[in-house]
């Protein structure tokens, strides 16, 4: 287990030492590698495929993070288990901020946004897009929401998908006034 650690540190700072989105680069590169849209990959996929991004890792340590992420005795790496490990851990203070963001953006309070609540607090009229006519105001609040409905892209999303969109920027942020700061402003908390 120690072993597997070390080997998730190791990843873990070569992601972060690629910038901001270190971690939510390699989310999309594996969600693109993933041809059979299974959501895993076996050893010899997750190392080759860390390996074209530039990111080393032994054929043992790939076959020890397939086993640890291995839920369900297939041979595979369960891809969203293994990018929520990957990225570090938030503090309290992250944590909060980032309910509190959630929390203005849900405006009916059912625990999921949707574009319904989105209209209340964020305007896409004046979206470069919207003024040319090109979309419509719906479209550019769907595609606001999709940042953050990363995995299912079912119009809906929940705290746990909001914290995960901010993990992998909370990555990048050293310290949690910083971060608070930056969300504070960002949805003028």
């Amino acid at each position: 287990m120690a072993t597997v650690e070390a080997t998730m540190e190791k990843l873990r700072a070569q992601c972060l030492a690629r910038g901001p989105s270190g971690i939510q680069g390699l989310a999309r590169f594996f969600r693109h590698l993933d041809q059979d849209g299974s959501s895993s990959l076996d050893a010899a996929e997750l190392q080759r495929g860390l390996a074209e991004l530039g990111l080393a890792l032994e054929p043992v340590e790939a076959e020890a993070v397939c086993r640890l992420w291995d839920r369900d005795g297939s041979g595979t790496l369960d891809l969203e288990e293994f990018l929520r490990a990957l990225r570090p851990p938030m503090s309290q203070a992250r944590q909060a901020i980032i309910a509190a963001a959630f929390a203005k953006l849900d405006r009916s309070g059912d625990g999921v946004v949707t574009v319904d609540d989105l209209r209340g607090v964020y305007s896409g009229r004046s979206h470069p897009k919207v003024r040319s006519g090109e979309w419509t105001e719906e479209e550019v609040l769907r595609r606001f929401l999709d940042n953050f409905d990363a995995h299912d892209k079912d119009g809906q999303v929940t705290l746990a998908e909001f914290q995960d969109y901010y993990c992998g920027l909370s990555a990048s942020v050293d310290t949690d006034e910083e971060f608070v700061a930056m969300v504070t402003r960002a949805w003028q908390l």
